[in-house]
């Protein structure tokens, strides 16, 4: 399994708008991800209550697993986490 450690970055954090966008990216992975909380269970990314049930905030710290294969889409996910997701769509 690969594991990708990051930040939330949106000043608000994972609210219904960046975690919809978040999720659906996640969901056309085409391979189970899971993200978890630091020190919590790891949940599906790919569910957006699932991810908004998390109350992502501000500087928190997040893991994302997947297989070996989704290299790739963990790191696009990594960089939406990174990124003011609300501020580069505006």
């Amino acid at each position: 399994m690969l594991q990708r450690r990051t930040i939330i970055a949106n000043p608000t954090g994972l609210h219904a708008r960046p975690a919809a966008l978040f999720a659906q990216l996640a969901a056309n992975a085409g391979t189970p991800i899971t993200i978890a909380r630091e020190g919590e269970d790891a949940i599906d990314a790919a569910s957006i209550l699932s991810v908004m049930g998390l109350g992502l905030a501000h500087g928190e710290s997040v893991t994302l697993e997947a297989g070996e294969d989704a290299a790739s889409v963990l790191d696009e996910l990594v960089a939406m986490l990174e990124s003011d997701l609300d501020q580069s769509a505006a």
